[in-house]
């Protein structure tokens, strides 16, 4: 059977990921994996509708089609998505509908859940026959034991083809929403002081209602505030995984275009940061992917720290919760403060008014108290992980990481806790003796575990 094998690294034939699918393919001969190098020539297939047609021939003839990818930025790269934004665009999506699909990733397990996620919702929206997918930690294929279970992961997709197995489906269609908002007047206006608040939208000739509730945002404060379209940013690409920035935090596009200059003196500038799209299929359009991929050449760095951020979202954001969680995991990962979604699905505009007017009064708000919420999971989880692989097996290429890592107090390993260490060497040596260990579970623990935040809140 043939597989359509879909890559999306910008690395082309050098991708890590599509080595294993180059892996599949050489211990299953009999089946043939035709490789397209769908993002490192998004660019071409853009201009030339011919060779995108070809693509989408390609994948019509097919048995099953693979999705393969790196993680970038809780997702699949830019020039991925803009792949996906085009089925559509150019009404393309018969070619993979019942077709038999699977997702292949690699990445050091950093949300990888929800890039399969969006995949997932992706093939379901397109009428594919979703088989499973295989997130890879990018050394896997080194291990035996991986391998072992990649090739396991490739015969469930053969044999589901052949067999015709029956597939779930795991995502609802979205539903678009009805309202055709219309901004009311202004009542009371926001200071924002000396707080520099930057829009950033993606907003389009199509984008009616992000254009207006951006306008009607700009208008709930009593001074100008700055707006800026990424569609007028000069981005020349998007990112390539080149890592070069991983020495010292320079971009291989260096002055090759203005992203740099403009992240650094305008994004990192701001007090308070909104960001304002519109969805295209499961998330924000790929110039907004786009922006957040070239914006790793800060590394696995916060660069928001203490910025207010709000979003401002035409679509049907309560249906994806996913990219809902995306969001606040990229600002909680920023050490900003996620501070409110605003969304038009609403059955009024006067509804949307009110929560635009009230996201402008808490942004300025909250930037005046220096609130940021405690950050959850989301970006708990994430800086451990990263914590762990940039002392170990990423300190190089990413030297700019561990630098920063080193200086701010990142490798903050339990081990460290000396005090902690010794009062579990003392208790695990008492709870050895029977009479003790009963009176510490049945006793003692609960109040122990209480009694330190009685004593503040006695004191405070």
């Amino acid at each position: 059977m043939k597989i359509a094998v879909l890559n999306g690294s910008p690395k082309g034939d050098l991708s890590v990921t599509l080595q294993y699918a180059r892996f599949i393919q050489k211990k299953f001969p009999q089946h043939e994996l035709k490789v397209f190098n769908i993002s490192q020539t998004i660019r071409h297939l853009e201009s030339d509708e011919k060779a995108f047609q070809k693509i989408v021939d390609e994948v019509r003839t097919s048995d099953g089609v693979l999705w393969a990818f790196p993680l970038y930025f809780l997702l699949v790269p830019a020039q991925y998505k803009r792949f996906i934004e085009l089925i559509w665009e150019r009404g393309a999506q018969d070619a993979f509908k019942d077709k038999y699909t699977a997702v292949l990733s690699t990445s050091i397990h950093f949300f990888d859940h929800t890039a399969h996620n969006y995949m997932n919702a992706i093939c379901d929206d397109l009428g594919m026959r979703y088989a499973g997918s295989f997130s890879a930690d990018w050394t896997d294929l080194l291990r035996e034991k991986e391998r072992a279970q990649l090739l396991l992961f490739a015969r469930h997709l053969f044999e589901a083809i052949e067999s015709h197995a029956p597939t779930s489906r795991s995502y609802s269609p979205v539903t678009r929403g009805t309202l055709d908002y219309v901004p009311g007047s202004v009542a009371a206006k926001v200071d924002a002081g000396s707080r520099k608040v930057l829009v950033l939208t993606d907003a389009r000739d199509g984008d009616a209602n992000l254009k207006r509730m951006v306008e009607r945002f700009r208008q709930s404060f009593s001074g100008d505030i700055e707006v800026i379209n990424l569609h007028d940013v000069d981005i020349k690409g998007g990112c390539l995984g080149c890592i070069q920035c991983g020495y010292d935090n320079t971009c291989v596009y260096g002055d090759k275009d203005g992203f740099v200059e403009f992240y650094n003196t305008k994004v990192k500038a701001a007090d308070v940061l909104v960001l304002a799209g519109a969805i295209k299929d499961r998330y924000l359009s790929s110039r907004w992917k786009m922006f957040f991929d070239r914006s790793f050449f800060n590394g696995h760095t916060p660069k928001w720290s203490g910025q207010q951020v709000g979003f401002i979202i035409s679509g049907a954001l309560r249906q994806i919760p996913n990219l809902r969680q995306l969001l606040e995991a990229h600002a909680e990962l920023e050490q900003a403060d996620a501070v409110d979604f605003v969304t038009d699905e609403y059955e009024d505009s006067a509804q949307v008014d009110a929560l635009l007017q009230g996201l402008a009064e808490r942004l300025i708000r909250y930037a005046g108290e220096d609130y940021v919420k405690p950050r959850t999971f989301l970006a708990v989880g994430g800086r451990k992980l990263f914590r762990d692989d940039v002392w170990g097996r990423l300190r190089f290429p990413f030297l700019a990481d561990h630098r920063y890592y080193q200086k701010h107090g990142v490798y903050d390993f339990p081990q460290k806790d000396y005090r902690a260490r010794a009062t579990n060497a003392v208790m695990v040596l008492l709870t050895k003796v029977p009479p003790i260990r009963k009176d510490i579970y049945t006793r003692r623990i609960k109040t122990g575990m209480v009694k330190p935040l009685q004593d503040v809140v006695k004191k405070k």
